[in-house]
């Protein structure tokens, strides 16, 4: 099978690295040339990539191919990008076996293989299959990858792909003795979720489901005030159920994201918005992302869903500081010495806090000077990135005890589509996102409404960014009742909803 010892022999073959949510294209180049037998992989390979060179020797021989008996090199290009994990095995095997002389396929520049290998020639699933596939799908090329990534890397629609299970099916498929399928679809299941999470569980607290309402609309932070037991957590969970639903991009981003981190996806769910609550002792660097290879954190993962922060003073200050430029600018940038890397973090964040150490500032356990402590643990800067805040009451016995059927989140979310369609047609965004230039265009107000709104700030000593959220509020208010532009009543709703600075005033009077 293989040539005589003086024959040189080249082969170039794709594959594809992970950096972040990206996936650089990746040349395997592999020269079998003249020489004492030796295997060397060069082009910064980690510790996990130098030891595909067993994984690759067992895999040939135990799939009945032969093994070159020369001096073999293996060229990860570009030299200069990190490499690290299994996933250049099948790329390293076949770049052997066409090199060697045992495959003759010219259409090798056509494909890409991602797949880690056993000993016995099995090919093993990798992580961030997504970022992969969809370089592969720009550049029109036909992926070859693990049996076991299938099912997630079908949500990518309009990519070529074959499912392999062992080195033997790809040489199979190249020598047309036994194709493998192309673009094996699945059924995609039903959500089972919905069912089991609605906003008709919550009894009674209008206003907070009306602030809910807004926020899901509008793309807007949320924080909810109040003792416990008022249903703050219950109203954090089900605002995934109102949210509109994902589009295929913003799915798949997602998607992407949890397949970094090796989390599988599920096809019942992969367009439910995700929801993550991280508990009060997480570091900054589990919330933001980071450690010295960088992963995506909690605010990443909860990128087109929902972050809900419960307890807010709990968490360490520095950690609450570290979410004010994401919730900005949507995405968060990790630098390291080594390397930089940028996650998407486009999330709506909702937090929650009992007024006062004891539970409630009305119940006289505290004084003023304790509670203004406790809720100072919090910075202004933070306060002034959260669009909506309400304080939710204590339910009274005849509410707990009410049969009257609640609103589902059906119904809302059926108001909640309409106000998103409304803003996408307009700005192609959600109100929350809107930039100061675009504000001017989208959010025109009239004179009398901004007479009252420079009344109203300066009385509530407003900070500019608390300013323009509140007319973000308004429109996404306006944008509900199918209103063109913004009145005096959208307004002073809008005004309404800054409970907690309410409070700090109240708590800074005594």
């Amino acid at each position: 099978m293989i040539g005589t010892s003086w024959i040189v022999s080249l082969a170039r073959i794709f594959s594809r690295a992970q950096v972040g949510v990206q996936a650089p294209e990746v040349i395997v180049e592999v020269h079998l040339g003249n020489g004492l037998p030796a295997f060397h992989i060069v082009g910064l390979p980690e510790a996990s990539v130098k030891e595909s060179k067993d994984r690759v020797r067992s895999a040939l021989e135990n799939s009945q191919f032969g093994f070159p008996d020369q001096r073999i090199t293996v060229n990860l290009a570009p030299a200069d990008l990190p490499k690290e994990g299994g996933r250049f095995d099948l790329a390293i095997a076949v770049g052997i076996l066409v090199a060697s002389g045992q495959i003759n396929c010219p259409d090798i520049h056509r494909y890409e293989f991602y797949g880690e290998l056993a000993l016995n020639g099995e090919v093993r699933g990798v992580n961030a299959i997504l970022p992969s596939v969809l370089g592969a799908k720009e550049l029109g090329r036909c992926c070859f990858l693990p049996a076991e990534n299938d099912n997630l890397a079908s949500l990518v629609s309009g990519a070529s792909r074959k499912a392999v299970y062992s080195l033997q099916d790809f040489w199979n498929d190249l020598l047309n003795q036994q194709p493998l399928p192309l673009n094996i679809s699945y059924p995609e299941q039903q959500s089972q979720r919905d069912s089991l999470l609605d906003l008709s569980d919550v009894k009674g607290q209008p206003g907070a489901k009306r602030v809910l309402e807004i926020a899901a609309a509008g793309g807007h932070n949320l924080l909810f005030l109040g003792p416990p037991g008022t249903g703050k957590s219950m109203l954090a969970q089900r605002m995934p159920t109102i949210m509109p639903t994902m589009s295929d991009d913003e799915a798949i981003s997602t998607a992407a994201l949890y397949s970094i981190i090796g989390q599988s996806v599920d096809l019942s769910n992969w367009r439910e918005r995700p929801f993550r609550n991280p508990h009060h002792t997480c570091s900054a660097v589990a919330l933001v992302g980071g450690s010295s290879n960088p992963k995506p954190g909690e605010i990443s993962l909860a990128h087109n869903g929902v972050l809900f922060l419960d307890e807010l003073p709990e968490f360490e200050r520095k950690v609450l500081d570290s979410l004010r430029e994401p919730m900005e600018t949507g995405v968060v940038t990790i630098s390291r010495a080594a390397r930089q890397m940028e996650f998407p973090s486009q999330f709506q964040l909702i937090a929650a806090l009992n007024p006062s150490p004891t539970g409630s500032h009305t119940d006289k356990r505290a004084t003023p000077d304790q509670v203004l402590r406790y809720l100072s643990r919090v910075s202004g800067p933070f306060i002034d990135r959260i669009d909506l805040q309400i304080e939710l009451p204590r339910l009274t016995s005849s509410q707990l005890q009410s049969t009257q059927v609640e609103e589902s989140s059906e119904q809302v979310r059926a108001r909640v589509e309409r106000a998103y369609a409304i803003q996408l047609n307009r700005q192609g965004k959600v109100n929350a996102r809107l930039n100061n230039k675009e504000m001017s265009i989208h959010c025109e107000l009239a004179a009398a409404e901004l007479q009252f709104l420079a009344k109203a700030s300066e009385k509530l000593a407003l900070s500019p960014r608390s300013y323009h959220r509140v007319i973000k509020v308004a429109r996404t208010i306006s944008d509900l009742k199918a209103q063109p532009s913004i009145t005096l009543n959208e307004l002073k709703e809008a005004l309404n909803y800054r409970a907690f600075e309410r409070l700090i005033s109240q708590l800074t009077q005594y």
